[in-house]
């Protein structure tokens, strides 16, 4: 790989389409749960999530969980708190 192939500043681009190859979501301990009412759509979650999980619709943010590792951070990050993380067993999903 030459130099010129490295991408800017190392950032890696986001995945165009789903890859069933790197699914990472399966051994996520805590989900995150978006509260709509609460949410500003600042996306200050979707800039800060390091793997790219969080998506934007026309209907709000969503969450793809095949990704999701269940790290926290938008949670941490969010400055209305809609974002909550909860256990995983509490899914049936």
């Amino acid at each position: 790989m030459s130099f010129k192939e490295v991408p800017f500043a190392g950032t890696v681009p986001s995945p165009k389409r789903e890859n069933e190859g790197m699914v990472t979501g399966n051994w996520r301990t805590k989900r995150p749960v978006l509260d709509k009412d609460k949410c500003t759509d600042c996306l200050i979650c979707w800039i800060s999530c390091p793997d790219a999980c969080i998506d934007q619709s026309t209907t709000g943010l969503a969450f793809n969980l095949k990704y999701c590792k269940g790290c926290g951070i938008c949670a941490e990050v969010c400055p209305s708190n809609a974002i909550t993380n909860v256990p995983e067993l509490d899914y049936a999903d």
